[in-house]
């Protein structure tokens, strides 16, 4: 019999880290340890090997109770990089609103013939607006477009006489937020391709509309903590100073 080279010790981090690649890419990642953005970012880039574009993912932990009403944290953030993510969009809208949704690049653009479509469960879509006076008709369609996240919103800007502006927000990197049941937010803030420096811009944005969006009822410490990711890499503690800054934050 053959004797390994390979310590019992790399064995043992090797098969709790779920197999070869998964420990070569925790490998040099301090899980106890919060790192500054700029190195979080160098350390989720180097570790971005698959064989695909992945995503970089941003996950906030906020000092909220969503439950109560008046902790609720939602918003829409501006990469200024973009995502790297092609939306297909659709636009409630009738008339002069509904030439300008297609000339700003909407997939899909109607009214009640739209309603009617989607009433019925057909959802080529992935992010959903519409102009004011027609949200009579799209209220109508809260069992279908609520559930999936897709039900238009003023506070989010996508019930809104711009719609060219958010048809191209949307195509060229507008990113939803919405805090969940634990109190977390998270999102896609880009692609491993991005370079360093785009990629900590996209998160800086992001945070600080979060910041931003801060509830009157959320108590003590806002942003308790943030974490980045790639699709298939390990989670990266960030100092949350280094991202967040201002009383808001706090």
């Amino acid at each position: 019999m053959t004797k390994s080279n390979v310590s019992a010790e790399v064995i043992t981090a090797t098969r709790a880290a779920g197999g070869k690649r998964a420990f070569e890419v925790v490998k040099g990642v301090d899980r106890t340890k919060a790192y500054s953005v700029d190195d979080a970012v160098k350390l989720i880039k180097d570790r971005a090997k698959a064989k695909f574009d992945e995503t970089i993912e941003i996950s906030m932990n906020l000092g909220v109770d969503p439950k109560h009403a008046d902790q609720m944290v939602r918003g829409m953030c501006n990469l200024p990089n973009g995502s790297g993510r092609t939306s297909r969009v659709a636009v409630f809208a009738r008339g002069a609103k509904a030439d300008e949704a297609k000339a700003a690049g909407a997939d899909v653009v109607g009214a009640e013939d739209l309603v009617e479509i989607v009433s019925k469960g057909q959802i080529n879509f992935d992010r959903c607006i519409a102009t004011p006076d027609m949200m009579g008709l799209v209220g109508r369609l809260g069992k279908v477009l609520g559930p999936r996240g897709l039900m238009p919103n003023p506070r989010v800007g996508t019930v809104t006489m711009d719609v060219a502006g958010a048809v191209k927000g949307a195509k060229g990197g507008s990113v939803e937020f919405r805090v969940e049941k634990a109190g977390i937010v998270h999102a896609g803030v880009g692609k491993a391709s991005f370079s360093e420096q785009a990629l900590v811009e996209n998160i800086k944005a992001f945070v600080d509309a979060v910041v931003k969006a801060k509830p009157a009822g959320s108590k003590g410490t806002y942003v308790k903590k943030v974490s980045l990711s790639s699709t298939m890499g390990p989670g990266v503690r960030v100092e949350t100073s280094s991202v967040a800054s201002g009383p808001a934050a706090a």
